[in-house]
């Protein structure tokens, strides 16, 4: 019987709401805030790089192993996919 009250109370202590005050709902938005901006960060460096496969030369593309038509394809694509 002790077994199964140290189980219930644990698990009632890990799903317990936890009082969170001013500082840690300010906190949590700060998190979010900087977590979209490193996502539309990523969604631009992405963009920026297609479009730079774009104005390599034919040579450029060679070293890296690309066809202009796979370079093609992948730079006219949307930053989002």
């Amino acid at each position: 019987m002790d077994t199964i009250e140290t189980i219930s109370q644990t698990a009632a202590g890990l799903f317990a709401a936890r009082p969170v005050g001013r500082g840690g709902f300010v906190s949590r938005i700060v998190r979010m805030v900087k977590s979209l901006g490193r996502w539309i960060d990523g969604l631009l460096e992405r963009r920026r790089s297609r479009l730079a496969l774009l104005d390599m030369t034919d040579d450029q593309l060679k070293d890296i192993g690309i066809s202009r038509c796979d370079a093609h394809r992948e730079g006219i694509r949307p930053f989002w996919k």
